[in-house]
């Protein structure tokens, strides 16, 4: 165990404070943004008194200011499902304004309507490009993001609570050594997706024939059996830790962010943990997972993007 801080021997402890992200307080207890929003109506309110003081009754305009000053201020102060109330309102703006349907199209695509598309007098809500932020995905596993890159770093999970004071100590000196060696973005992904083990039972079922002792085949054909019969039964789940990173302007090489996702797979393997990086096939595998987590994985895996697919296999045509 190493010491504290006041000389004696036990567990080291340190407060991180939880609004570590929460902004900075300028004035009153209120952020830069909500004396922004609070300055530019007192502007208003302001302007309009000064132009209308002469021509309108004051009580119509104190209730005006009285209404446009409560409602920005409650625009500024207010807060909606962990956001900004402005933020939230704005939010809802896009979403309202944003296509329900999307469509994958090529670069030169354009919204003209084909001529075999009867529309007839009513309007058809037609289908909107879809504009993914990955752009192409390289062999080595580099995913181009418009004008930079990332890499993908696939890692187990490390539980400290089995582990001594010691080992937990020097397991968070690493993970902090990492964190202040980063100078570029970096995402820490942690999800759980389902285990196919009807097909590891199939595959072990079908391979038990072809083992060299029977004492084997038969250990197999046990492990098969216990297999499906779990998977009958039950949904296991396997937690999955992604570590994307991103390239900053300044890396311009060819492989920058392979350089990235291997230094981070150097630095995170003094954790203790099993880190690999990602090639293009397991790039792309991880992406479709995100974007669909309960289907089970094809067989074979994803094709890359840009990868040819052949077959070995003769198939009869009629």
């Amino acid at each position: 165990m190493s010491p504290n801080n006041d000389g004696t021997d036990g567990p080291y402890r340190a407060r991180i404070p939880a609004d570590i992200d929460a902004p900075d307080k300028i004035l009153y207890g209120l952020t830069f943004r909500q004396m922004a929003i609070l300055a530019v109506a007192g502007t208003i309110i302001y302007v309009g008194w000064q132009a209308l003081h002469t021509v309108a009754p004051m009580p119509v305009l104190l209730a005006a200011a009285i209404v446009i000053g409560g409602v920005t201020f409650g625009l500024a102060v207010g807060r909606r499902d962990g956001l900004p109330l402005d933020v939230w309102l704005l939010g809802g703006l896009r979403h309202s304004r944003t296509p329900r349907a999307l469509a994958s199209a090529g670069a030169g695509h354009t919204a003209d309507v084909p001529d075999w598309v009867d529309r007839g007098d009513t309007k058809i809500a037609l289908p909107a490009p879809l504009k993914l932020p990955a752009e192409a995905i390289d062999r080595d596993g580099q995913i181009h993001l418009g004008g930079t890159t990332s890499g993908i770093v696939a890692a187990t999970s490390l539980n400290l609570g089995l582990r001594s004071q010691g080992e937990q100590h020097a397991s968070v000196d690493a993970f902090g050594r990492w964190l202040n060696s980063l100078n570029a973005p970096v995402q820490i992904t942690v999800s759980a997706q389902p285990v196919d083990l009807a097909s590891h039972a199939a595959v072990l079922a079908d391979g038990a024939d072809d083992l060299p002792h029977p004492a084997l085949a038969t250990a197999c054909a046990d492990h098969a059996e216990f297999l499906a019969e779990l998977a009958a039964h039950r949904d296991p789940l396997r937690r999955q830790v992604l570590i994307t990173c991103r390239t900053l302007g300044a890396d311009t090489g060819e492989h920058a962010a392979r350089r990235r996702a291997d230094d981070t797979a150097r630095a995170l393997s003094a954790l203790g943990v099993t880190t690999r990086v990602l090639d293009g096939a397991g790039a792309t595998a991880a992406l479709a997972a995100a974007a669909d987590p309960y289907r089970p994985p094809r067989h074979g895996g994803l094709a890359a993007p840009g990868q040819t697919i052949t077959s070995s296999g003769k198939q009869n045509l009629p």
